[in-house]
């Protein structure tokens, strides 16, 4: 799927790499929180202070969505899916399946345990920033904190949005519907081929007493 992937490391068993456009993506978000975003929200800080949040906030994105899809592969290998790896790129983020799920049940867990781990992400961050901001921790720590609760709250909408889930369920109907229907057809065969077994059963034995 991805011809220009970097590997990085290994986690749980899992290979983490990046595609080179995410490259791309990394600059243009450490860029744009450097010069935009926190220059905006915290005016009283320095273009270097600017700069660094931009670049921790970069990193602390690129943790936040391979933790997300580190929980999707990990759903799907106790489902008994072989999982080659997770491949960031320049649209976020994959757990490179070798696999289609076997029922619309398993599809549904390891499509829904993504939101949920941004969601619980974000909560984490949001409370540090809280913590921070009461226990007086410097802006570039809180600040980034608070940047972060923001984007995984971000995360785990864009992976709610309606249409996209209404697809992956029917999506997942309808595979374990041709499943099902390729076992009765499979299923009749059989029984079709029993059934005629047992009304030749007769002809031969009488085939079998003529002398």
């Amino acid at each position: 799927m991805f011809n220009r992937k970097l590997k990085l490391f290994r986690l749980f068993g899992f290979e983490v790499g990046i595609d080179l456009t995410w490259i791309v993506l990394a600059v243009l978000v450490a860029w744009s929180l450097s010069t935009g975003y926190f220059p905006y929200e915290y005016q009283d800080l320095s273009t270097r202070q600017d700069w660094v949040m931009g670049v921790i906030g970069a990193l602390g994105l690129f943790v936040s969505i391979v933790a997300h899809e580190f929980c999707h592969s990990l759903v799907a290998r106790r489902s008994g899916m072989p999982m080659k790896g997770i491949t960031l790129f320049i649209f976020g983020g994959v757990a490179e399946m070798t696999e289609e799920p076997q029922s619309a049940r398993d599809e549904f867990l390891i499509a829904v345990v993504g939101p949920i781990s941004s969601f619980a992400m974000a909560a984490i961050f949001h409370g540090l920033n809280r913590i921070g901001e009461a226990a007086g921790w410097p802006t570039t720590i809180s600040g980034v904190m608070g940047y972060l609760g923001m984007i995984n709250i971000i995360l785990a909408v864009f992976n709610l949005v309606p249409p996209l889930i209404a697809k992956n369920l029917l999506d997942s109907y309808r595979r374990t519907a041709a499943r099902r229907k390729k076992s009765r057809a499979a299923y009749a065969r059989n029984f079709l081929f029993l059934r005629r077994e047992k009304n030749n059963k007769p002809e031969i034995e009488r085939a079998r007493r003529i002398p």
